[in-house]
């Protein structure tokens, strides 16, 4: 175990790059915890006030972000110093893409139908994370031999090849294989293969002549969502809770 973390981990100096995504991880599960039970009225915990402006816990997060991020530039990748960035990095992250869905409205809403991309965000990102730790380099970098590394050509074509692939995967409504396929080329080739979604650039510039075309692939989408839109709404309400339930909206009365 010793030896397999020293050549793993220590030697290739992705120590801080784990201690970065334990803490954010950590961070998000805290968080959410807390939350919760400050929603449900439980504990000691309360949203933090100046001068009766609610104190988001997004900003500290933009200030430790700041603080890790350019410390973590500025130390290296080994050194007790860059661990500690790191984590406050981590810390950081964790508190700012908690609240994503917040930044992306520029309005609170944490516990309503649009604070779910919080979640989403935040599980990409821990994912996507986890891939580069586990090698995986973007645009499939580390799939190339030294040789082919050491030939400038071939490096750039093999990234702007699989920058094409994923661009082409984004076109065609597939965004989550367009980002994992960014680290994994082979995920947004998938996505390319496959029909695109009938409200993507792809559908909208290919499909508008081709009738068939566009009626399999609105089939295709409602059968995909309708599979995976309760599965993935419960493993969000998991994560993040529940959100509150929309208002119901009365007609206007005739008169």
């Amino acid at each position: 175990m010793g030896h397999w973390w020293t050549r793993n981990i220590i030697e290739p100096g992705k120590l801080p790059l784990l201690l970065a995504l334990a803490s954010f991880v950590l961070t998000f599960v805290i968080t959410r915890i807390v939350v919760r039970m400050i929603r449900a009225g439980k504990g000691p915990f309360g949203n933090v006030k100046a001068g009766g402006v609610h104190i988001h816990h997004v900003v500290p997060g933009v200030v430790l972000t700041v603080i890790g991020g350019f410390g973590a530039v500025g130390s290296g990748r080994h050194g007790f110093g860059s661990a500690v960035f790191a984590v406050v990095f981590g810390i950081g992250a964790g508190l700012v893409l908690d609240e994503f869905a917040l930044i992306l409205h520029l309005d609170d809403v944490y516990w309503s139908e649009e604070g779910r991309k919080s979640v989403e965000v935040v599980v990409v990102t821990a994912a996507l994370v986890g891939l580069m730790l586990s090698g995986f380099l973007p645009f499939g970098v580390n799939d190339l031999t030294e040789e082919e590394l050491q030939d400038r050509a071939g490096v750039i074509v093999s990234i702007a090849l699989n920058f094409l692939i994923a661009l082409l995967a984004l076109s065609k409504g597939k965004a989550r294989m367009a980002i994992f396929g960014v680290v994994v080329p082979l995920v947004a080739l998938v996505g390319v293969i496959r029909l695109a979604r009938p409200t993507s650039p792809w559908a909208r510039r290919f499909y508008r002549r081709r009738p068939r075309a566009r009626a399999k692939a609105r089939l295709r989408a409602y059968h995909h969502d309708r599979r995976w839109a309760g599965p993935r709404r419960r493993f969000q309400d998991l994560i993040g809770g529940k959100p509150d339930p929309e208002p119901v909206r009365s007609l206007p009365q005739r008169r």
